[in-house]
């Protein structure tokens, strides 16, 4: 409506212009004086005008005949195509003008626009591996989805336009959700075009997503055959796929298979933390210790973290509180000075009722870097030091509205974990989980606390009885404060 709007105002405003300058000619004086053999010819300035036009119009003429006499010239010499030529140069020359058009207006976003150049390009150049595709993508702009759809089918017939014709489709089954069919779609598009980068991540997180490990860490081997990805990352990511087709082996009583993809999944990126865990568990299972602890001892020199400890202690469960301390001793040597290593010794201390070395052990980690996590540790050393209820309440008080410490993070949008995943929940983003300290605002609760009662056990006993207080979990600041 807008353009036909604007052409007519375009059209009136040159008849009006028209219209004036004719009339400033009539009005004119003077003119223009011509002698053809001795004989004068006075035109007026519009008759001048009329004459200049008629002579440009015929000298164009003259052209266009003199071109047609070459080629008919050209044909009776033998070229049995010259004619034919010359109609389609001229032909082309007007379809490609109306294929540039048609490009402007989809770059400016004039679907409908677009759409029409395109509809005439079409039947000047007869070439829809170009033209198809302008009209896909005018279609989407201007919101006809079917339209789209209709014409990027037409792409798959022919060969050179296929791969095409398989991502736009693939494009739109990703924007209406139907990640299914799109995976089928970006497997086909993988096959024709196993070199195109954007294919292969498109591929990879929809297997990522439909928990298709296998399939992807064979899209991932792709990448690295093609010059996609560097080997470290690729170690990294292959990493993370045989984690993560670990752990949906535990729930298939595949116990064996499992144990292996967890080693295995240690042995490619060893600081990948839940690899470690998940092979330190194996190698228990397998009656190897010390490969557990080596395992273990090395992620936690790359990034020490509570799972760790965890999977540490329960190499030697039956062991006593001084003993857990000197084997602990000899985890956290390299990293001493990291505030995971002093709270895990300050737990260990508060364990085995060594509150002044517990106290030793966190040093100046509640003034420099104050968590919830240590605020709860340095109340629990206040209660066992015998300190006044108000003392130990006032650090479960300050712990409560401390920052969180650090969680499972994602790098792309932010987003908060309870515990590591292959993909983000929220972005569904691959592999981008790192352990670090949130922005305040969008802290939760954190697995540090939980630390706690995980190593220590039992902090103190109640003030009604002799039975032990159990921190659980759930209310560890609450139990703590009893």
């Amino acid at each position: 409506m807008l353009w036909s709007l604007t052409k007519i105002v375009v059209f009136v405003a040159a008849i009006a212009g028209l219209t004036l300058g004719a009339g400033y000619l009539m009005e004119s004086d003077g003119g223009v004086m011509i002698t053809i053999a001795g004989v004068e010819y006075t035109l007026t300035p519009l008759m001048s005008a009329i004459a200049l036009s008629v002579l440009v119009v015929v000298l164009w003429v003259l052209l266009k005949l003199a071109s047609l006499t070459v080629a008919v010239l050209k044909f009776l010499n033998g070229d049995e195509t010259a004619i034919s030529r010359y109609f389609d140069r001229n032909r082309e020359r007007r379809g490609y003008k109306a294929l540039t058009e048609g490009m402007m207006a989809l770059a400016s976003g004039e679907g409908r626009v677009a759409m029409d150049k395109a509809r005439k390009a079409e039947r000047l150049l007869r070439k829809p591996e170009l033209t198809n595709l302008i009209t896909a993508q005018a279609a989407e702009v201007s919101g006809d989805r079917r339209k789209a759809e209709e014409v990027y089918k037409r792409l798959l017939a022919d060969d050179t336009t296929r791969f095409v014709g398989v991502r736009g489709l693939m494009k739109q089954k990703l924007d209406a959700g139907k990640t299914d069919v799109a995976l089928k779609l970006a497997e086909t598009a993988f096959a024709l075009k196993p070199r195109h980068v954007e294919t292969q991540d498109t591929l990879l997180k929809l297997q990522a997503g439909e928990k298709d490990w296998s399939g992807a860490r064979q899209t991932l081997k792709a990448k690295l055959k093609h010059g996609g990805l560097p080997r470290d990352v690729h170690r990294r990511r292959d990493a993370v796929l045989a984690l993560s087709e670990a752990k949906d082996l535990i729930g298939k009583d595949a116990s064996i298979e499992m144990r292996e993809a967890a080693i295995e999944a240690n042995r490619l990126s060893p600081d990948l933390i839940p690899a470690a865990v998940m092979a330190s568990k194996s190698y228990v299972t397998e009656g190897k210790p010390k490969y557990a602890t080596r395992v273990l001892k090395k992620a936690w020199e790359a990034q020490p973290h509570p799972d760790l400890a965890a999977a540490f202690a329960s190499i030697v469960p039956a062991e006593s509180p001084t003993e857990r301390i000197k084997r602990f001793g000899a985890l956290v040597k390299t990293t001493a000075d990291h505030a995971e290593s002093k709270m895990l010794m300050a737990e260990l201390n508060i364990a085995a009722e060594d509150f002044p070395a517990a106290r030793r052990a966190l040093g100046d980690l509640i003034e420099k870097d104050p968590t919830a996590r240590n605020l709860t540790i340095m109340a629990a050393i206040e209660r066992g030091e015998g300190a006044e209820d108000a003392a130990v309440k006032g650090w479960l008080a300050n712990a409560l509205t401390a920052p969180r410490g650090p969680q499972w993070v994602c790098d792309s949008c932010q987003n908060i974990h309870s515990e590591w995943a292959p993909v983000c929940d929220n972005c569904q983003s691959f592999d981008t989980l790192t352990w670090k300290t949130p922005p305040a605002s969008e802290a939760v609760s954190p697995t540090g606390v939980e630390m706690l009662p995980l190593i220590v056990g039992e902090l103190e006993k109640s003030e009604e009885g002799d039975a032990p207080v159990d921190v659980t979990p759930a209310e560890p600041v609450a139990e703590v404060a009893k």
